[in-house]
């Protein structure tokens, strides 16, 4: 497993927009912005069940993830694991919500519809890190 070094710990630590890569059935790829979050050099992302990139992942769970500001970016690829808990699902969302937030104070009203969903944690192991920064 790859480790973040303190650059791109700061980098990835910013309010940034991630870009996941995920394979589609034909081998396509398809790109989702995403909102994310450090734990430890996991990157943790979550999303509404039955989207592309949920049933991408079920199916190969290999991913790459960019995160870019202009010409400096972080890039992280690895395999990733899926959590199909709720209660924690809805917790990491929550927790994605306020990082992204322009007004936190105001997270239930924001955070509502992501309530009435079931949620899915994306955590990624980072294999290999590529940075320009």
């Amino acid at each position: 497993m790859a480790q973040l070094d303190e650059k791109a710990r700061a980098f990835l630590s910013e309010r940034r927009f991630a870009v996941l890569a995920t394979h589609n059935a034909d081998g396509s790829i398809q790109q989702t912005v995403m909102w994310y979050d450090l734990d430890g050099d996991d990157i943790l992302m979550n999303t509404a069940a039955g989207r592309v990139k949920e049933g991408n992942l079920r199916r190969d769970p290999r991913v790459s993830v960019c995160v870019e500001d202009g010409y400096r970016f972080v890039t992280v690829s690895g395999t990733v694991q899926l959590d199909d808990d709720q209660a924690a699902a809805q917790e990491v969302i929550r927790r994605l919500a306020l990082r992204y937030s322009d007004n936190p104070e105001n997270i239930d009203a924001e955070t509502e519809q992501f309530r009435k969903q079931r949620r899915v944690t994306i955590r990624l192991k980072p294999d290999r890190i590529i940075t320009r920064l």
